[in-house]
This record gives C-alpha cells, structure tokens and sequence, in this order.
C-alpha cells in the first residue's frame, strides 16, 4: 500500500503531456500503471514485461499473468482453506470453478508425498510391515 501512495503522488510527475492539453496526463489519469508513453498498459504489454522478468530471473519456464493469478489463489487457499473467500478474490461466479484449486492443490501434495514417504514407493499386499 505504501508503495502504491508513494508511485501515485509522482505518476502525475512523470506523465508526458497528452497532445492537445496542458495538463500532465489528462487523459490516462485514471490508469494506475502507465507505460512508456503515458497510456495505460494492455493486456499484452504486461504479458510480455512478466515474460521478460521471469526470463532475466533465469525461471525455467516463462511466467505468464495467469500463472501469478493461480499462484495467488492457490497460497491462499493453503493459508486459510476459505474456499468461498477465494472465490470473492478472483471473482469467480460458480464455486465448482474455484474449487478447481482444492484438485490441484491435492495432486500437488499428493507428489509430495510420493517424493518424500519412505513408504510411498512399496508394493500393497507385501510381507512388509503391518498397519
């Protein structure tokens, strides 16, 4: 929050003039993130800067908006399991979208499991030990 006060009380600072007025800005004011030119950002825009970002941070494979949306629910759903207040952030209508999360979120422990279980990896029905 504190960073977002500090960038809006110098974003009309760094704002070009818009052709045709004198005032810094007047038309993309109520943009928060502006680009090169004082406009707003497109879609496009800020999937090639997370693109570029996630390529310079030496990620194995590139990062996409979408990806930090998911990312973003998924931590947290784990850190509160309130699947309806997850629902509200990423303003999902149907509640069966969002519990898409809880599925994956299952396999993902799941591996886990597998990769780390000294027991995960035995046959069922063996002469191993008893439960």
């Amino acid at each position: 929050v504190q960073a977002l006060l500090a960038w809006l009380r110098v974003r009309d600072q760094v704002l070009p003039l818009v052709p045709g007025t004198s005032v810094p800005g007047a038309s993309p004011r109520a943009a928060l993130f502006i680009g090169r030119n004082g406009t707003r950002l497109t879609a496009q825009s800020i999937w090639q800067r997370v693109r570029q970002r996630s390529l310079q941070a030496g990620l194995a494979a590139p990062v996409h908006p979408h990806m930090l949306r998911h990312s973003f629910a998924s931590h947290v759903l784990q850190s509160s399991s309130d699947l309806r207040g997850v629902q509200e952030l990423l303003g999902h209508a149907n509640i069966s979208t969002t519990q898409i999360y809880t599925r994956l979120d299952f396999q993902h422990l799941a591996r886990a499991y597998d990769a780390a279980h000294p027991r995960a990896h035995l046959k069922t029905g063996g002469s191993g030990g008893s439960k």
